[in-house]
């Protein structure tokens, strides 16, 4: 065979050889995936997002990336994911107040019911209310009794106007007989109204366990929400006769609606799939949180009662 024949024959199997690698669909993800944070750095969905971002690429095989894009309430953050590609490479990581009460209140520049898809709600969060250590409000009593006797003195840190603290905090103000006497302070998130809040620009503030206990002794709980104390000393709502369920907040991940089904399906499939991954669960556990996962599906069934529930109270605590 001549070297003009062989070089042919080489020549003809590369094209064989390109054409058919050319040909094959490449996996998805092919490139890092971009989660957004409607929110400011430091506050809880920061630090979620932080555990969250450095497991899941082993079950996605590519790189997720955290953006911050607070401002507007949400807002920011939340229209720039809305106007993503619907490719799955930009998801948005929010809660359940910025995806079906701030309709209820807020003239927004997309319907975050028709805009997105749940992948899946990655856990949720109660707070709690803190003041300083150096605070002379030792319980949620002395605060209270302060701000009827002293309208508008209280200042109070919270995350953006009915957002995750601001709408359970407006219904504790509410139920305590206080309502219209704080001084409402807003931020561009949980770790910006934390930072104000330690530079003494409110009197007290609401956070959630992960973000309270990298105070350590600097911050007193006078108030907890949920079925159990999140810390040792500090009544719940419930314990002070408040309305139990004050202060849920649920972190959901999002996708534009109009993803391809598979990718939809692998990236649910994967936030399921670390549920069960040790080193997950010790992360999520060190920075004081839980890890009650639902999966898309289910979820999707739960928006439209939010949304019917918050519209009812947004109206209640309008009422005079």
């Amino acid at each position: 065979m001549t070297f003009r024949k062989i070089s042919l024959m080489f020549l003809g199997a590369a094209l064989v050889l390109g054409l058919g690698a050319g040909s094959v669909k490449a996996e998805y993800p092919e490139k890092p995936i971009t989660l957004i944070l409607p929110l400011g750095a430091g506050g809880s969905h920061d630090r979620n997002a932080r555990v969250f971002t450095s497991v899941i690429p082993s079950y996605l095989g590519n790189a997720m990336i955290v953006k911050l894009m607070p401002g507007a309430s949400g807002q920011v953050g939340t229209a720039a994911a809305a106007k993503a590609k619907p490719d799955g490479y930009t998801l948005l990581f929010t809660h359940n107040y910025y995806d079906q009460l701030q309709q209820h209140v807020k003239k927004l520049p997309y319907n975050t019911t028709k805009d997105f898809v749940t992948v899946a709600q990655l856990n949720s969060g109660n707070f709690s209310v803190i003041v300083k250590s150096s605070s002379k409000f030792k319980k949620w009593s002395d605060l209270v009794d302060f701000a009827k006797a002293n309208p508008g003195k209280l200042k109070f840190a919270h995350s953006g106007n009915w957002g995750a603290t601001h709408t359970p905090a407006m219904q504790l103000f509410k139920e305590s007989g206080i309502a219209g006497k704080i001084t409402m302070v807003p931020y561009k998130g949980g770790g910006p109204s934390m930072r104000g809040f330690l530079a003494d620009e409110a009197d007290f503030t609401m956070q959630f366990k992960s973000t309270i206990l990298g105070q350590k002794q600097n911050v007193r709980v006078l108030i907890s929400a949920g079925s159990k104390t999140s810390f040792p000393g500090a009544p719940t709502f419930k314990d002070l006769g408040y309305n139990e369920g004050l202060g849920l907040m649920r972190r959901i991940i999002m996708a534009p609606r109009g993803i391809p089904a598979d990718r939809l399906a692998k990236l649910r499939k994967a936030v399921k799939d670390i549920q069960g991954f040790k080193t997950y669960t010790r992360l999520i556990k060190a920075i004081g949180e839980i890890t009650d996962h639902i999966d898309g599906p289910e979820y999707e069934k739960m928006r439209p009662k939010q949304s019917m529930a918050y519209k009812e109270l947004v109206k209640s605590l309008a009422a005079k």
